[in-house]
Protein backbone atom coordinates (compact mmCIF):
# COMPACT_ATOMS: atom_id res chain seq x y z
CA UNK A 1 0.00 0.00 0.00
CA UNK A 2 1.28 3.47 -0.91
CA UNK A 3 2.63 5.16 2.21
CA UNK A 4 1.71 8.55 0.71
CA UNK A 5 -1.92 7.65 0.36
CA UNK A 6 -4.52 10.23 1.34
CA UNK A 7 -6.89 9.46 4.19
CA UNK A 8 -10.57 10.41 4.26
CA UNK A 9 -13.36 10.26 6.78
CA UNK A 10 -15.35 8.22 4.28
CA UNK A 11 -14.55 6.48 1.02
CA UNK A 12 -17.65 5.82 -1.08
CA UNK A 13 -17.23 2.86 -3.43
CA UNK A 14 -19.53 3.43 -6.38
CA UNK A 15 -20.83 6.73 -7.75
CA UNK A 16 -24.43 6.01 -8.72
CA UNK A 17 -27.47 7.66 -7.10
CA UNK A 18 -26.88 5.85 -3.78
CA UNK A 19 -23.18 6.66 -3.57
CA UNK A 20 -23.49 10.28 -4.66
CA UNK A 21 -26.45 10.90 -2.37
CA UNK A 22 -24.51 9.53 0.60
CA UNK A 23 -21.44 11.54 -0.42
CA UNK A 24 -23.52 14.70 -0.70
CA UNK A 25 -24.92 14.30 2.82
CA UNK A 26 -21.47 13.60 4.22
CA UNK A 27 -19.82 16.48 2.36
CA UNK A 28 -22.48 18.85 3.64
CA UNK A 29 -21.69 17.51 7.11
CA UNK A 30 -18.12 18.78 6.58
CA UNK A 31 -16.65 15.30 6.26
CA UNK A 32 -13.73 14.56 3.95
CA UNK A 33 -15.23 12.28 1.32
CA UNK A 34 -13.86 10.43 -1.70
CA UNK A 35 -16.13 8.79 -4.27
CA UNK A 36 -14.51 6.13 -6.47
CA UNK A 37 -16.57 5.27 -9.54
CA UNK A 38 -15.84 3.26 -12.68
CA UNK A 39 -18.19 5.36 -14.80
CA UNK A 40 -20.30 2.47 -16.10
CA UNK A 41 -23.80 2.96 -14.63
CA UNK A 42 -26.23 0.08 -14.94
CA UNK A 43 -28.99 2.26 -16.43
CA UNK A 44 -26.79 4.00 -19.03
CA UNK A 45 -28.71 2.49 -22.02
CA UNK A 46 -32.02 3.97 -20.81
CA UNK A 47 -33.23 7.25 -22.31
CA UNK A 48 -34.41 8.49 -18.93
CA UNK A 49 -34.78 7.65 -15.26
CA UNK A 50 -38.35 7.79 -14.04
CA UNK A 51 -40.32 8.22 -10.81
CA UNK A 52 -37.66 10.60 -9.47
CA UNK A 53 -39.86 13.42 -8.19
CA UNK A 54 -38.97 16.71 -9.86
CA UNK A 55 -36.58 14.98 -12.28
CA UNK A 56 -38.81 12.43 -14.01
CA UNK A 57 -37.28 11.39 -17.32
CA UNK A 58 -33.84 12.82 -16.58
CA UNK A 59 -31.13 11.10 -18.67
CA UNK A 60 -29.14 8.84 -16.30
CA UNK A 61 -25.73 10.27 -17.20
CA UNK A 62 -27.04 13.81 -16.78
CA UNK A 63 -28.32 12.95 -13.30
CA UNK A 64 -24.93 11.54 -12.29
CA UNK A 65 -23.05 14.52 -13.71
CA UNK A 66 -25.25 16.86 -11.68
CA UNK A 67 -24.68 14.74 -8.59
CA UNK A 68 -20.90 14.82 -8.98
CA UNK A 69 -21.01 18.59 -9.37
CA UNK A 70 -23.03 18.93 -6.18
CA UNK A 71 -20.70 16.66 -4.21
CA UNK A 72 -17.55 18.45 -5.35
CA UNK A 73 -19.24 21.79 -4.71
CA UNK A 74 -19.21 20.93 -1.00
CA UNK A 75 -15.60 19.78 -1.02
CA UNK A 76 -16.08 16.11 -1.78
CA UNK A 77 -13.78 14.44 -4.29
CA UNK A 78 -14.64 12.09 -7.15
CA UNK A 79 -12.11 9.92 -8.98
CA UNK A 80 -12.56 7.50 -11.86
CA UNK A 81 -11.47 3.97 -11.00
CA UNK A 82 -12.52 0.61 -9.66
CA UNK A 83 -11.96 -0.51 -6.10
CA UNK A 84 -10.82 -4.13 -6.05
CA UNK A 85 -10.42 -4.71 -2.32
CA UNK A 86 -10.55 -3.23 1.14
CA UNK A 87 -9.08 -4.39 4.43
CA UNK A 88 -9.47 -3.35 8.03
CA UNK A 89 -6.47 -1.72 9.68
CA UNK A 90 -5.32 -3.04 13.03
CA UNK A 91 -5.49 0.49 14.45
CA UNK A 92 -8.98 1.08 13.03
CA UNK A 93 -10.32 2.27 9.72
CA UNK A 94 -9.74 0.73 6.32
CA UNK A 95 -7.24 0.57 3.46
CA UNK A 96 -8.85 0.70 0.03
CA UNK A 97 -7.01 -0.47 -3.11
CA UNK A 98 -7.93 0.46 -6.67
CA UNK A 99 -7.36 -1.61 -9.80
CA UNK A 100 -4.44 0.62 -10.83
CA UNK A 101 -2.71 0.07 -7.47
CA UNK A 102 -3.67 3.42 -5.96
CA UNK A 103 -4.49 3.24 -2.28
CA UNK A 104 -6.62 5.38 0.05
CA UNK A 105 -7.40 5.30 3.73
CA UNK A 106 -10.86 5.65 5.24
CA UNK A 107 -12.35 5.80 8.71
CA UNK A 108 -15.62 4.44 7.30
CA UNK A 109 -16.76 2.84 4.04
CA UNK A 110 -19.98 3.25 2.10
CA UNK A 111 -20.28 0.59 -0.62
CA UNK A 112 -22.79 1.28 -3.40
CA UNK A 113 -21.49 -0.93 -6.20
CA UNK A 114 -24.91 -1.97 -7.48
CA UNK A 115 -25.69 -5.12 -9.41
CA UNK A 116 -25.28 -6.76 -12.79
CA UNK A 117 -28.26 -7.79 -14.91
CA UNK A 118 -27.66 -11.33 -16.18
CA UNK A 119 -29.88 -11.52 -19.26
CA UNK A 120 -31.49 -14.53 -20.97
CA UNK A 121 -29.21 -15.83 -23.76
CA UNK A 122 -31.54 -14.98 -26.64
CA UNK A 123 -29.90 -13.22 -29.61
CA UNK A 124 -30.92 -9.57 -29.64
CA UNK A 125 -31.81 -9.28 -25.96
CA UNK A 126 -28.49 -7.81 -24.79
CA UNK A 127 -28.29 -5.46 -27.77
CA UNK A 128 -31.71 -3.92 -27.02
CA UNK A 129 -31.44 -4.00 -23.23
CA UNK A 130 -32.66 -0.80 -21.60
CA UNK A 131 -34.39 0.45 -24.74
CA UNK A 132 -36.85 -2.10 -26.17
CA UNK A 133 -35.95 -5.00 -23.86
CA UNK A 134 -37.16 -4.09 -20.39
CA UNK A 135 -37.91 -5.52 -16.97
CA UNK A 136 -39.50 -2.82 -14.77
CA UNK A 137 -42.99 -1.53 -15.64
CA UNK A 138 -42.64 1.42 -13.28
CA UNK A 139 -39.43 2.44 -15.04
CA UNK A 140 -40.60 1.95 -18.64
CA UNK A 141 -44.31 1.06 -18.74
CA UNK A 142 -45.56 4.51 -19.68
CA UNK A 143 -43.10 4.73 -22.55
CA UNK A 144 -44.46 1.55 -24.21
CA UNK A 145 -48.12 2.07 -23.29
CA UNK A 146 -50.69 0.79 -25.82
CA UNK A 147 -47.97 -0.95 -27.83
CA UNK A 148 -47.35 -4.63 -28.54
CA UNK A 149 -45.53 -6.01 -25.48
CA UNK A 150 -44.08 -9.50 -25.26
CA UNK A 151 -43.16 -11.31 -22.04
CA UNK A 152 -40.28 -13.78 -22.31
CA UNK A 153 -40.92 -16.60 -19.84
CA UNK A 154 -37.76 -17.99 -18.26
CA UNK A 155 -39.09 -18.74 -14.78
CA UNK A 156 -42.22 -18.93 -12.61
CA UNK A 157 -42.54 -15.13 -12.38
CA UNK A 158 -43.56 -14.78 -16.05
CA UNK A 159 -47.32 -14.96 -15.51
CA UNK A 160 -47.07 -12.30 -12.83
CA UNK A 161 -45.09 -10.14 -15.25
CA UNK A 162 -47.68 -10.59 -17.99
CA UNK A 163 -50.56 -9.63 -15.72
CA UNK A 164 -48.58 -6.67 -14.40
CA UNK A 165 -47.68 -5.27 -17.83
CA UNK A 166 -51.29 -5.69 -18.97
CA UNK A 167 -51.89 -2.51 -16.94
CA UNK A 168 -50.04 -0.52 -19.62
CA UNK A 169 -51.31 -2.18 -22.79
CA UNK A 170 -54.13 -4.43 -23.98
CA UNK A 171 -51.73 -6.04 -26.49
CA UNK A 172 -49.64 -8.36 -24.31
CA UNK A 173 -48.32 -11.79 -25.31
CA UNK A 174 -46.68 -14.31 -23.01
CA UNK A 175 -43.99 -16.30 -24.83
CA UNK A 176 -43.65 -19.55 -22.86
CA UNK A 177 -40.09 -20.05 -24.16
CA UNK A 178 -38.22 -21.96 -21.40
CA UNK A 179 -40.57 -21.04 -18.57
CA UNK A 180 -42.88 -23.49 -16.79
CA UNK A 181 -46.32 -24.30 -18.13
CA UNK A 182 -48.90 -22.02 -16.46
CA UNK A 183 -51.37 -23.68 -14.15
CA UNK A 184 -55.04 -24.02 -15.07
CA UNK A 185 -55.84 -21.10 -12.78
CA UNK A 186 -53.13 -18.98 -14.40
CA UNK A 187 -54.41 -19.79 -17.89
CA UNK A 188 -57.83 -18.62 -16.74
CA UNK A 189 -56.40 -15.37 -15.39
CA UNK A 190 -54.41 -14.70 -18.55
CA UNK A 191 -57.43 -15.36 -20.75
CA UNK A 192 -59.65 -13.15 -18.61
CA UNK A 193 -57.23 -10.28 -19.07
CA UNK A 194 -56.80 -10.89 -22.78
CA UNK A 195 -53.14 -11.94 -22.59
CA UNK A 196 -52.17 -14.18 -25.51
CA UNK A 197 -50.10 -17.26 -24.69
CA UNK A 198 -47.55 -18.26 -27.33
CA UNK A 199 -46.12 -21.78 -27.26
CA UNK A 200 -42.61 -22.62 -28.40
CA UNK A 201 -39.09 -21.47 -27.73
CA UNK A 202 -37.91 -18.06 -28.91
CA UNK A 203 -35.04 -18.17 -31.41
CA UNK A 204 -34.11 -14.50 -31.63
CA UNK A 205 -35.39 -10.95 -31.75
CA UNK A 206 -36.08 -9.22 -35.05
CA UNK A 207 -35.02 -5.60 -35.47
CA UNK A 208 -35.14 -2.80 -38.00
CA UNK A 209 -33.11 0.37 -37.66
CA UNK A 210 -31.86 -0.78 -34.27
CA UNK A 211 -35.37 -1.13 -32.80
CA UNK A 212 -37.38 -4.22 -31.96
CA UNK A 213 -39.97 -5.28 -34.53
CA UNK A 214 -40.78 -8.86 -33.61
CA UNK A 215 -40.02 -12.10 -31.80
CA UNK A 216 -39.05 -15.08 -33.93
CA UNK A 217 -39.94 -18.56 -32.67
CA UNK A 218 -37.86 -21.61 -33.44
CA UNK A 219 -39.13 -23.52 -36.44
CA UNK A 220 -39.05 -27.20 -37.23
CA UNK A 221 -36.04 -28.98 -38.73
CA UNK A 222 -34.60 -26.81 -41.48
CA UNK A 223 -37.45 -24.30 -41.29
CA UNK A 224 -37.80 -20.71 -40.10
CA UNK A 225 -40.11 -20.04 -37.20
CA UNK A 226 -43.07 -17.70 -37.02
CA UNK A 227 -42.41 -14.04 -36.21
CA UNK A 228 -44.85 -12.33 -33.88
CA UNK A 229 -44.76 -8.50 -33.98
CA UNK A 230 -43.57 -6.79 -30.82
CA UNK A 231 -42.53 -3.26 -29.90
CA UNK A 232 -41.13 -4.19 -26.49
CA UNK A 233 -40.01 -7.39 -24.79
CA UNK A 234 -40.05 -7.91 -21.04
CA UNK A 235 -37.44 -10.23 -19.53
CA UNK A 236 -36.50 -11.36 -16.03
CA UNK A 237 -32.74 -10.91 -15.50
CA UNK A 238 -30.86 -12.45 -12.62
CA UNK A 239 -29.84 -9.52 -10.43
CA UNK A 240 -26.33 -10.31 -9.19
CA UNK A 241 -24.74 -8.03 -6.60
CA UNK A 242 -21.36 -6.51 -7.48
CA UNK A 243 -19.92 -7.49 -4.13
CA UNK A 244 -16.19 -8.11 -4.61
CA UNK A 245 -15.17 -5.28 -2.30
CA UNK A 246 -17.56 -6.42 0.41
CA UNK A 247 -16.39 -10.01 -0.02
CA UNK A 248 -12.82 -8.87 0.63
CA UNK A 249 -14.06 -7.72 4.03
CA UNK A 250 -15.79 -11.03 4.74
CA UNK A 251 -19.29 -10.00 3.65
CA UNK A 252 -20.88 -12.48 1.26
CA UNK A 253 -23.91 -11.88 -0.94
CA UNK A 254 -27.00 -13.94 -0.11
CA UNK A 255 -29.45 -15.43 -2.61
CA UNK A 256 -32.69 -13.51 -3.08
CA UNK A 257 -35.83 -15.50 -3.87
CA UNK A 258 -39.18 -14.71 -5.47
CA UNK A 259 -41.90 -17.03 -6.73
CA UNK A 260 -39.99 -19.95 -5.25
CA UNK A 261 -36.83 -19.41 -7.28
CA UNK A 262 -33.55 -17.53 -6.90
CA UNK A 263 -33.76 -14.24 -8.77
CA UNK A 264 -30.52 -12.64 -7.65
CA UNK A 265 -28.15 -11.88 -4.82
CA UNK A 266 -27.62 -9.02 -2.36
CA UNK A 267 -25.38 -8.24 0.59
CA UNK A 268 -27.39 -8.13 3.83
CA UNK A 269 -27.60 -4.84 5.73
CA UNK A 270 -29.93 -3.40 8.33
CA UNK A 271 -32.46 -0.60 7.81
CA UNK A 272 -29.73 2.05 8.13
CA UNK A 273 -27.41 0.34 5.63
CA UNK A 274 -25.04 -0.96 8.31
CA UNK A 275 -23.51 -4.34 7.40
CA UNK A 276 -22.15 -7.10 9.59
CA UNK A 277 -18.69 -5.46 9.55
CA UNK A 278 -18.45 -2.45 11.89
CA UNK A 279 -17.63 0.71 9.98
CA UNK A 280 -19.01 -0.57 6.66
CA UNK A 281 -22.35 0.51 5.22
CA UNK A 282 -24.04 -0.51 1.97
CA UNK A 283 -26.79 1.21 -0.01
CA UNK A 284 -28.64 0.84 -3.29
CA UNK A 285 -28.90 -2.26 -5.44
CA UNK A 286 -25.91 -4.06 -3.90
CA UNK A 287 -28.09 -4.59 -0.83
CA UNK A 288 -31.60 -4.20 -2.33
CA UNK A 289 -32.20 -5.68 -5.78
CA UNK A 290 -35.58 -3.97 -6.07
CA UNK A 291 -34.35 -0.41 -5.39
CA UNK A 292 -35.12 2.08 -8.14
CA UNK A 293 -33.11 5.26 -8.73
CA UNK A 294 -35.01 7.38 -6.22
CA UNK A 295 -34.99 4.55 -3.66
CA UNK A 296 -31.25 4.11 -4.03
CA UNK A 297 -30.71 7.84 -3.57
CA UNK A 298 -32.80 7.76 -0.38
CA UNK A 299 -30.85 4.73 0.88
CA UNK A 300 -27.59 6.56 0.25
CA UNK A 301 -28.79 9.63 2.13
CA UNK A 302 -29.84 7.54 5.12
CA UNK A 303 -26.56 5.61 5.16
CA UNK A 304 -24.56 8.83 4.87
CA UNK A 305 -26.35 10.38 7.83
CA UNK A 306 -25.84 7.23 9.89
CA UNK A 307 -22.13 7.18 9.06
CA UNK A 308 -21.83 10.80 10.16
CA UNK A 309 -23.63 9.99 13.42
CA UNK A 310 -21.26 7.07 14.00
CA UNK A 311 -18.23 9.28 13.43
CA UNK A 312 -19.62 11.90 15.81
CA UNK A 313 -20.09 9.26 18.50
CA UNK A 314 -16.50 8.11 18.04
CA UNK A 315 -15.19 11.67 18.22
CA UNK A 316 -17.15 12.34 21.40
CA UNK A 317 -15.70 9.21 23.04
CA UNK A 318 -12.16 10.23 22.06
CA UNK A 319 -12.71 13.78 23.31
CA UNK A 320 -14.02 12.56 26.68
CA UNK A 321 -11.07 10.17 27.01
CA UNK A 322 -8.60 12.93 26.16
CA UNK A 323 -10.16 15.28 28.71
CA UNK A 324 -10.09 12.71 31.52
Amino acid sequence: MNENRKDYDVVVVGGGPAGLSGALALSRARRSVLVVDAGRPRNAPAEGAHNYLGLDGVPPLQLLAAGRKEVTGYGGEVVTGRVVSARRRDEGGFDVRLEDGTGYGARRLLVTTGLVDELPPVPGVAELWGRDVLHCPYCHGWEVRDRAIGILATGPQAVHQALMWRQWSDDVALFLHTGPEPSEEQYTELAARGVAVVDGEVERLETEGGRLTGVRLKGGPGGAGVVRPADALVVAPRFTAVADVLASLGLEAADQEAFGTVVGSAVPSDATGATGVPGVWAAGNVTDIMAQVVTSAADGLRAGSMINADLIAEEVRLAVAAAS
